[in-house]
């Protein structure tokens, strides 16, 4: 596997808080029954550090978040479990039982410390201890499979799920549920403006973009971009309001410059139209990160008008994230 720290760096800009990315990651294009597996699982970049394998080598961690209160605790939404991993994510542990596999996402309350929900093939749970204690929290939700959760940065016990039937909000914590939006309509992504709380989109397989100007409330047709395409990533960025990408199968990265209203394909560099994951990074302006399928990770400095390779050759990418940096 190639690595290109030099494309990789993430620190904020003077007096801002220092984000690094990491990276959900599957690194099984030429793997074989018996061999070991390349590095996969999170891998956390940063310039000063290098790239670290954080916990041990893990063929399926599908998504991530971390302790508002403590950025060195991350919960990782993997194929046995929820993983609880301190210490910036380097030493994990298992919380949930054996009865609960193939999870999907996760997301934490950044109002409700202790709280943490996430998305699995048979619903949702939550924990309001740090994960030492889950429960089924998905009262209401039909066609339990669900693909994508956010918690709404605005309000405690306000959440937003993606499930094969729809677009599902809690206002209580999890407790009750109701469809919203998208009936019949499998959503493989929900995403929340970091400029308009009110502000949300989500991606669907195959029904486009929708998007939501009251909160999750409810949801409209955003146009008629990328209809008859499976979306699997959405990301605004941070430091430029009304900037957006899309990442999708077939459709390779969408940008809008005006908030969704206009959207533009921007592929030079990239070799197929496959992408997994799209991230803007907090630190850098016009720098955008992306997955093309078991091709590599792609960096753009110029929001993805020309692209160039930076590494993870031949891997599969399910999740960019960008944490702040824990004290070491």
């Amino acid at each position: 596997m190639r690595w290109m720290l030099v494309l990789l760096l993430a620190a904020g800009a003077s007096g801002q808080t220092r984000h690094n990315l990491h990276a959900c990651v599957v690194n099984a294009k030429s793997w074989v029954t018996g061999a070991k597996l390349a590095a996969s699982g999170l891998i956390r970049l940063d310039e000063t550090q290098g790239v670290e394998q954080l916990g041990f080598v893990h063929p399926m961690i599908l998504a991530a978040d971390y302790d508002r209160r403590d950025p060195s605790v991350l919960y990782l939404a993997a194929g046995n479990g929820l993983i609880r991993a301190t210490d910036g994510g380097r030493t994990w542990r298992i919380t949930t039982g054996w009865d609960v596999t193939e999870l999907r996402d996760v997301t934490v309350d950044p109002n409700a410390p202790g709280t943490v929900y996430f998305t699995h093939t048979a619903g949702i749970h939550r924990t309001t201890d740090g994960g030492a204690t889950w429960q089924p929290a998905d009262q209401g939700i039909d066609g339990k499979y669900c693909e994508t959760i956010q918690a709404d940065r605005a309000r405690a016990g306000r959440v937003v799920a993606g499930c094969v039937n729809g677009v599902f909000l809690t206002e209580d914590g999890g407790a009750s549920w109701r469809r919203t939006g998208a009936e019949g309509i499998q959503v493989r992504r929900v995403a929340q403006s970091p400029h308009r709380p009110q502000e949300w989109l989500a991606g669907t397989q195959m029904a486009g973009l929708l998007r939501s100007t009251d909160g999750g409330r409810t949801w409209e047709a955003a146009g008629d971009v990328a209809v008859e395409r499976n979306l699997y990533d959405i990301a605004f960025d941070p430091a430029q309001p009304g900037r957006i990408a899309l990442a999708g199968w077939g459709t390779g990265v969408l940008v809008s410059e005006d908030n969704g209203k206009t959207w533009e394909r921007r592929g030079q560099g990239l070799p197929r139209w496959d992408i997994w994951s799209v991230t803007f990074d907090p630190g850098r302006p016009g720098r955008l990160y992306a997955n093309v399928h078991e091709e590599a990770l792609y960096v753009s400095e110029d929001a993805g008008r020309t692209w160039r390779n930076a590494g993870f050759d031949g891997a599969v990418i399910y999740r960019l994230h960008f944490f702040p940096e824990a004290a070491r």
